[in-house]
């Protein structure tokens, strides 16, 4: 798979996994973290990297280093 899009997959599935403990796991208690609060993390890292993988997957051709 190409890297571009491999970051576009990466940050939705983080950002979806986020949105999915944020919604559902509200009402779990774990003595270290609130997956409710886990869920917000993961949707403020998944959404940025998504969002740079597609600004990546829509540029021109990827350079190479020499």
């Amino acid at each position: 798979m190409n890297t571009r899009y491999g970051t576009v997959l990466t940050g939705a599935l983080t950002a979806l996994a986020g949105l999915l403990l944020w919604r559902f796991a509200g009402g779990v208690d774990l003595p270290v973290i609130t997956p409710s609060k886990a869920g917000v993390v993961l949707m403020v890292l998944g959404a940025p990297e998504a969002l740079f993988g597609a600004v990546r997957a829509v540029g021109g051709p990827e350079r190479r280093p020499r």
